[in-house]
């Protein structure tokens, strides 16, 4: 047991699967007599949960280290996570790192850092796992959340698709999903604790309950059934999917998200290039028009649905008339919200060896581009909400202004005036009109009226 007054900072970069991941190890730290601080505060042990998606994501892991030994130059620095996954000796080489670990083992974090305490050696403590065979999901659950209104939960872990920019499959390892009953109690916990909207996350969640195995019942083991029966937890307010490959959405999961009244009405479906051609060249398995279909159907049978994307410029080969169809197929989808990034090199991905490699200029140049497109769908959406009503989570108060801000069932930054009282809260509201990335509304009723349990 480490003594009384220790304390640990953690610093998250990546996804919301690394930011669950980091709630999951601060709890292992506070169970273990650990004050959690702000990463910016002195603290005894430093955490950085590493990502590697692309080069500023490894450079930035970097800085935080630097950082961390900055503050306090006596404390044991962390690396874990996909970048310390995919290259332990490049991070164990990081001036400042004292304990290596990967996206395995993660559970033996504080006995590591104990070890690193009491071993005081130059050189770092590296307890990466080469190679991760298909092993069961490792339970790491949350029961005491850092942020208390709106909490991840991952249900799945590794991803069997490897698209060819992409190096998460050799950092998280083959897709394994994780025990209902599992999920539904940690569920019940976070709900218990006062978390009012559960986002259900994972690296590629449309996958969930393949892996069981099992004959006869593999259809209600399924993203469906597993949203069916979080849905039916009592005083939950809401739950909602992180991002769902375009091929994973079929005529039963549309239907649940239409069914049950606590899923959130969004979508996030990842695109990364609206040309065929790129498409083909990403390893993606399905076409512009395949992509389209979908939506479509989501929308048909969801009209108040919103739908949300990942957007990728630059990748290998791209033409201007590949940008150039990428860009108006994007228009014409009418995205709500678009996550824009720049294509990035990452060794031993089939992208690296590519030839015709776009330069940093053009994908600049493509990024802005296609950002301007994002920001004017993204108006748009804002605009046609005007007069509709929303579930607003509140999760801010500004006593200057006197206004609550949140977030809606569609994903859209919501602003209305009201009191400290009602963060926490899930409230109808109704939007009156649009300012800069939000929305602005007006009660609906003058208390909440959460869902039914």
């Amino acid at each position: 047991m480490p003594k009384a007054g220790k304390r640990c900072a953690f610093f998250t970069l990546g996804c919301k699967v690394n930011q669950y991941d980091t709630e999951s190890l601060a709890e292992l730290f506070r169970r273990r007599g650990y004050e959690i601080v702000d990463f910016d505060s002195e603290a005894d042990v430093y955490c950085i949960n590493t990502c590697t998606v692309t080069q500023v994501a490894d450079k930035k892991s970097r800085q935080a280290v630097r950082r961390a030994k900055r503050r306090n130059p006596k404390a044991i620095v962390v690396a874990v996570g996909c970048y310390a996954q995919v290259a332990p000796e490049e991070v164990s080489a990081i001036r400042g790192v004292d304990v290596v670990i990967g996206t395995q083992g993660r559970a033996d974090i504080v006995d590591l850092v104990d070890l690193a305490m009491a071993k005081k050696s130059e050189s770092p403590l590296v307890a990466v796992r080469e190679g991760i065979p298909r092993p069961v999901f490792e339970e790491m659950p949350i029961s005491c959340p850092t942020k208390r209104i709106r909490g991840f939960v991952k249900i799945q872990e590794g991803c069997d698709e490897f698209c060819a920019y992409c190096k998460v499959p050799f950092a998280r390892g083959p897709s394994r999903s994780r025990k209902p009953q599992s999920i539904i109690e940690e569920v019940k916990r976070l709900v218990d604790s006062g978390i009012r909207e559960i986002v259900l996350t994972g690296i590629h969640i449309g996958a969930y309950g393949r892996d069981f195995h099992m004959p006869n019942v593999k259809r209600t083991l399924g993203l469906p059934c597993l949203l069916e029966e979080i849905h039916n937890i009592p005083n939950l307010g809401r739950v909602r999917l992180s991002s769902i490959e375009p091929l994973d959405i079929d005529e039963c999961l549309i239907e649940k998200v239409r069914e049950l009244p606590k899923v959130a009405r969004h979508f996030h479906i990842p695109l990364q290039s609206g040309d065929d051609q790129i498409l083909a060249a990403m390893g993606r398995r399905y076409t512009t028009l395949d992509y389209l279909r979908i939506v479509e159907r989501v929308r048909q049978m969801i009209p108040e649905v919103s739908v949300t994307t990942d957007i990728m410029v630059g990748f290998p080969g791209e033409t201007e008339e590949n940008h150039r169809r990428s860009c108006e197929f994007a228009k014409s989808l009418k995205f709500s919200r678009m996550h824009v990034f720049k294509f990035s090199r990452r060794p031993g991905t089939r992208a690296y060896h590519m030839e015709r490699q776009v330069d940093s200029k053009t994908k600049r140049f493509r990024s802005e581009k296609m950002i301007q497109i994002a920001n004017e769908l993204k108006s748009e959406f804002c605009r046609s909400l005007i007069g509709k009503e929303e579930m607003m989570l509140v999760e801010d108060y500004e006593s200057r202004r006197r206004v609550v801000t949140g977030i809606g069932s569609r994903y859209v930054r919501i602003e209305a005036e009201g009191e400290e009282s009602l963060v926490g809260s899930l409230i109808p509201v109704r939007v009156v009109e649009t300012a800069n990335d939000l929305v602005i509304a007006e009660r609906v009723l003058s208390h909440e009226e959460g869902f039914e349990s």
